[in-house]
């Protein structure tokens, strides 16, 4: 495993982290969950990523008990606020009310004192930015919180969080975007602005969903078992499912095997090696899915290799950077056709 710094702060990350959104509080019970965690831990990955979010609460309780006996210092536990997890009026955004209940609701579950990294989930227009900064302020300063970073936030947005950040002296380091070969929003200014202020990029879905490992053919039934075919997972993966789409990504396995690796260590690696990305969040439902795609930290590819990439995708990239913060919002040439009648 290769461990990176994230941006310029001096918290280094395993290039390849264990993610837990699909997976843990709904597909797995407890027992798989923790097969998963030892694989990712026997593969050298160090850093793991959840959300109070996910499985409404399940996946942070699910991973606090699969890590109960690591050693704590190892391990970098990064996880997220703001989008709803409860009824109530407070239960969701960027308030201060919500951000210290939702830090704490997150320690107690994850059987911690304090997260490595706590992420603002979506940005919230509703609550004045200079109050949710702080907030994490506060929690920076009575240590339940290390370092502080958000997910799909715009440029700007990432701006005004870094100016602020810095007048309250707390170390803002990371933004957490899809990035994948097909999904691509973040390159024409939210990276730059990554490189600009020094923030490190934890890309999730650089598998988008599952469809890049090739797994997935078109025309076919989706395989018993898989993602595409749980409730939970399958509503995102058919947004992937085009058999247009699908028969691109059947068209880089040459170029898998040219680099070496596997379709899926190949879209990892591919987003290991853009600008300002510190590492790469993957799922797993197996406990071999990890061990395999963890390599992907080993794989070089040379500027042929991403020219052959891109020719290949090209026309179905997207790259509209208004799409920040709407992951869902994919082009119709990667939806299935309607059903007929």
């Amino acid at each position: 495993m290769e461990y990176r710094q994230l941006g310029r702060s001096g918290l280094r990350v395993s290039a390849v982290a264990y993610g837990n959104w699909v997976t843990h509080g709904n597909q797995l019970d407890d027992d798989a969950a923790a097969a998963c965690v030892k694989a990712a831990l026997d593969a050298g990955i160090t850093t793991f990523d959840t959300a109070d979010r996910y499985a409404q609460g399940r996946a942070e309780e699910a991973l606090g008990k699969a890590l109960s006996g690591v050693r704590r210092s190892s391990i970098e536990l990064c996880t997220k606020v703001c989008l709803p997890v409860g009824p109530g009026a407070n239960d969701a955004g960027l308030s201060r009310k919500h951000i210290i209940e939702g830090c704490h609701a997150s320690l107690r579950r994850l059987g911690t004192d304090y997260v490595d990294l706590y992420q603002a989930h979506r940005y919230d227009d509703s609550v004045p930015l200079e109050e949710t900064m702080l907030a994490f302020a506060d929690l920076v300063r009575q240590g339940k919180v290390l370092y502080v970073g958000a997910s799909e936030w715009t440029a700007p947005q990432l701006r005004e969080g870094l100016r602020l950040a810095a007048e309250l002296r707390i170390p803002f380091i990371a933004n957490q975007p899809q990035y994948s070969m097909v999904w691509r929003v973040v390159e024409a200014e939210v990276s730059p602005a990554c490189a600009d202020l020094g923030l490190g990029q934890l890309a999730w879905a650089p598998l988008a969903m599952g469809v890049l490992t090739g797994r997935y053919e078109p025309g076919r039934r989706r395989p018993a078992g898989s993602r595409a075919t749980d409730g939970f997972g399958g509503a995102f993966i058919a947004r992937y499912s085009s058999d247009l789409l699908l028969s691109r990504v059947r068209q880089l396995r040459p170029v898998a095997e040219a680099a070496g690796c596997t379709m899926a260590q190949l879209a990892v690696a591919w987003v290991l090696a853009r600008p300002t990305v510190a590492s790469a969040i993957v799922g797993a439902s197996r406990p071999e899915q990890l061990a395999e795609t963890a390599k992907a930290a080993t794989v070089r590819l040379d500027d042929e290799l991403i020219a052959r990439i891109d020719a290949v995708l090209d026309e179905l990239v997207e790259r509209d950077p208004a799409k920040t913060a709407r992951p869902n919002d994919v082009m119709s040439a990667w939806r299935p056709p309607p059903a007929a009648g």
